[in-house]
């Protein structure tokens, strides 16, 4: 299991995705907003997702998990 960090310090806008949906690698998994921009999130990985470690509307830290990829 890989997790998908956060890159930078924002708040959670949208989550793209669904617990057991497939992801690809570079897709786009959350949309972080900060200072009015916003920042999409791409999974490094290709896989599951198992778990969303946040909600929209959290903030997160740089580093933060977003949520957890099965392979």
């Amino acid at each position: 299991m890989k997790e998908v960090k956060a890159n930078m310090a924002g708040n959670v806008w949208k989550i793209t995705v669904s617990e057991g949906d497939k992801v690809d690698e570079d897709q786009d998994v959350v949309i972080l907003e900060s200072m009015k921009m916003e920042i999409p999130i791409a999974s490094e990985y290709e896989g599951s997702v198992k778990e969303l470690k946040v909600a929209e509307g959290d903030f997160v830290n740089e580093g933060d998990p977003l949520l957890v990829i099965d392979e």
